[in-house]
């Protein structure tokens, strides 16, 4: 497959080119600065300067054209401030998503955030609360698109602790931890299984074999 990946250097996108690069597939890195394309070069990916905060959907969907699968892996990262969330967590994935169906792009997946599903509850930081809102409203958005067979993965709470390709995957799994290594290979079964197209899931820590997780989900 041809693949795209918004955010092409963050922690999940770059394993997500190793893994991607390894099997033979072609994966394109979409990044703001030109001294993050050496890590996707080592990744095995190309990497594709374009600024999603300012960039129109024609030119977001010049980089799409003949891809297989889109992946919306970008966000305002730490740091960045309330403003940041709703540009990026939010207004970018709606640009992909825009952007992907102007390609031709059908297969669309998205990493969100678990917590995303409800109001941020009383005390909430208020820029991580901004954060939630923002990535509830891509995620509905994109939702929202018939013209995308769209699959939504909220993880648990990142580590950088290798994975251990084991792990749990539902509508809902409850809160917990999961190491970026194996949110990675869960968005690499996703890709590979069509039937998971309309789904959001939840992922942590758990004790399925990640193909056996996607697997047990395809036309549920």
């Amino acid at each position: 497959m041809r693949i795209v990946i918004a955010g092409g250097h963050g922690r999940i996108a770059l394993r997500l080119e190793r893994l991607l690069g390894a099997r033979g597939d072609a994966v394109a890195g979409i990044v703001r600065r030109p001294e993050q394309a050496g890590e996707l070069l080592a990744a095995g990916a190309e990497p594709v300067m374009c600024d999603l905060e300012s960039a129109t959907v024609a030119e977001v969907a010049g980089h799409l054209e003949g891809a297989d699968a889109a992946v919306f892996a970008a966000g305002a990262g730490a740091g960045s401030g309330a403003a940041r969330k709703e540009t990026v967590d939010r207004g970018a994935c709606v640009l992909f998503a825009d952007a992907a169906e102007a390609a031709g792009v059908r297969r669309f997946v998205v990493v969100s955030s678990m917590g995303a599903d409800r109001e941020p509850p009383a005390g909430t930081d208020p820029v991580f609360a901004a954060y939630l809102r923002a990535k509830a409203a891509a995620d509905a958005d994109v939702q929202s698109r018939p013209g995308l067979d769209w699959t939504i993965l909220r993880p648990g709470r990142l580590t950088d602790r290798p994975g251990t390709g084991r792990v749990t995957l539902a509508a809902a799994t409850g809160r917990g931890e999961v190491p970026r290594d194996d949110v990675a290979a869960v968005l690499a079964a996703l890709l590979d299984e069509p039937r998971t197209a309309g789904l959001t899931l939840e992922l942590v820590g758990g004790n399925s074999p990640v193909d056996e997780a996607v697997s047990a989900l395809a036309g549920s």
